[in-house]
């Protein structure tokens, strides 16, 4: 019984380190305070790519677990600054690898929900429905909730 209220009160949340996933991640906990579930806030890394402005060029680093780390950390630190040092509900972090769309998509299987800003670091500005949102309202195994101001 335990197992099946974990897997149907998990609310998965697009954790960028924007402000938009930042109050989705808030929006997320106040949500699991409610329900008594948990979040888990999830950031998408992929190998860097080998270009820059003076031309083509290694990455700094392409170790998976250097890469996957400096995710993951970005993540907590987005956390802390939504959540506080001390959140008030358990929030679990997960960096996997791939695009933020894909990776959430993946995550929703046996979600509750899914949480994402309606805009996050990439992208045009001027748009009400950033691509992240919009293929994961298309495609997530779960409900989707884009949060807006």
């Amino acid at each position: 019984m335990a197992e099946q209220r974990e897997e149907t009160g998990r609310i998965v949340v697009g954790v960028d380190g924007s402000e938009p996933s930042k109050r989705a991640l808030r929006w997320a906990a106040r949500q699991a305070e409610l329900t008594g579930g948990v979040v888990e806030a999830v950031i998408a890394w992929e190998y860097p790519t080998f270009h820059g402005a003076r031309g083509w060029f290694p990455p700094a680093s392409t170790d998976e677990t250097e890469l996957a780390g400096k995710a993951r950390r970005e993540a907590a630190r987005a956390v802390a600054e939504a959540l506080g040092p001390q959140p008030p509900v358990e929030v679990r972090i997960e960096a996997r690898y791939g695009s933020p769309a894909g990776a959430l998509i993946e995550a929703s299987r046996d979600a509750a929900l899914l949480v994402v800003g309606s805009r996050g670091l990439g992208g045009f500005s001027g748009m009400l429905l950033g691509s992240v949102a919009q293929h994961c309202t298309r495609h997530a195994a779960c409900p989707v909730l884009v949060y807006r101001d």
